[in-house]
């Protein structure tokens, strides 16, 4: 077939050539912290991916100063180089040890491959084998690495492929810790901002769940459903302003969407920002697709604000009280048809991840946790208000939408 032809001539383009661990640079001794309610639904979901590229020389220097830097910034966040466990009730948990192995770091080259082709890619094809772990659940943290990070030198600078195990943490953690590892690369003896790790001090309900690997696990981008295509929209800082004037000229109606929102502020008692763990809820919006197709911008808009401003404290108790109940653990790929769930956040400053060779020429994601109507949102590369938007669709709906002129702003 041609696509998987595609794919093995992509795959033949990086060469693995060593694989190692780095663990915290000091002693720590033996750690346990209970997973929460707002961490378990993600066990059965992939590893969650990041692919930043940089343009930039000497590379075994690079490595070395990330592997480096990697040893100081372990030693605050040791729980990323533990393993998942399960206490004596079956009760999911991280666990750190001074003689686990930490986080793995492969060093790859990929000599074919340059920083316009990543810049310019619109799926990711050419990613899958910059990024470890595609199509591994996060339950594998019961054996594996929780965070596993491929370096691969290009002809004209370095890709550096994340995967992070999303049962230990979300987004917000994820970039805290990636902008406090560059931090320490860069010159500081030390993070400007240590994560609070009492994941108990937000719920510290015990939920007991029997769960085991499938014997085949699904690979994340296999096809199961339709063919799906992939498509990275930029939205000027002009573009973003041009939208908002029109939701917001108009007044509040009732929309259909799911997102996840960061409950650290909204909790009671609420959580410092730098609370390291998943502290997000999905928040869902519900309207006839007619009635949706029938309205204008605002109408949509309007009901997910609404959706939002909703979800405080009383509205998450609530939701953690429902789900402690009857747990229930969903794939990635359970949304359903006519979904639309939007992840990650422009409000990320994933360009600010500096390591002391510039900022980032691209950031984004991999092909994990991808489904028909699943978009992810990142800070654009030009600042201010800009949005990159990737949105996996299927190949009909996508081709549509390219030609949907009032989507596609001509600004």
């Amino acid at each position: 077939m041609a696509g998987d032809s595609g794919k093995k001539e992509e795959m033949s383009k990086v060469k693995i050539i060593s694989t190692s661990h780095v663990k915290p640079g000091k002693m720590i001794g033996r750690k346990e912290c209970q997973l929460v309610t707002f961490d378990l639904p993600y066990l059965a979901f992939y590893y969650n991916q990041k692919l930043l590229f940089y343009k930039c020389g000497e590379f075994e220097a690079k490595v070395e100063k990330l592997k480096d830097g990697l040893r100081v910034v372990l030693e605050e966040f040791y729980q990323i180089a533990g393993k998942l466990g399960k206490d004596e009730d079956g009760v999911f948990r991280v666990e750190y040890d001074d003689d686990m192995d930490g986080v793995e770091v492969v060093e790859a080259t990929a000599m074919e491959i340059g920083i316009e082709e990543l810049a310019t890619e619109d799926g990711t094809a050419s990613f899958k084998d910059l990024i470890p772990y595609t199509g591994v659940l996060n339950l594998e943290g019961l054996h594996r690495p929780l965070l596993s990070v491929q370096v691969t030198k290009l002809k004209d600078g370095v890709a550096m492929g994340c995967a992070f195990n999303h049962a230990i943490l979300d987004g917000t953690s994820t970039w805290h810790f990636m902008s406090s590892w560059a931090q320490i690369c860069s010159g500081s003896n030390s993070v400007s901002v240590s994560p609070f790790l009492e994941r108990t001090k937000v719920r510290n309900t015990r939920v007991k769940l029997d769960l085991s690997l499938p014997p085949n696990p699904v690979n994340g981008d296999a096809n199961q459903g339709p063919q799906l295509r992939e498509k990275l929209f930029r939205f000027s800082e002009a573009a973003i302003d041009k939208i908002k004037s029109k939701v917001n000229s108009t007044p509040p109606s009732d929309s259909f969407f799911t997102l996840f929102a960061d409950c650290r502020k909204r909790v009671d008692p609420p959580m410092p920002e730098s609370y390291f763990g998943n502290l997000i809820h999905a928040i869902f919006t519900v309207t006839a697709a007619g009635l949706l197709l029938a309205s204008p911008p605002q109408f949509g808009a309007s009901l997910v604000q609404k959706a939002i401003e909703a979800h405080n404290a009383k509205a998450i108790e609530e939701r953690n009280k429902e789900w402690e109940a009857a747990p229930k653990i969903f794939e990635y790929k359970d949304a359903g048809v006519n979904c639309v769930a939007v992840g990650s956040s422009p409000r990320f400053k994933v360009y600010d991840v500096d390591f002391g060779w510039g900022k980032p020429e691209g950031v984004r994601s991999g092909s994990n946790n991808r489904f028909d109507g699943m978009v992810y949102l990142y800070q654009g590369k030009s600042g201010g208000r800009s949005i990159d938007v990737e949105i996996a669709l299927e190949a009909g709906a996508l081709e549509k939408l390219q030609k949907d002129k009032a989507f596609v702003l001509e600004v």
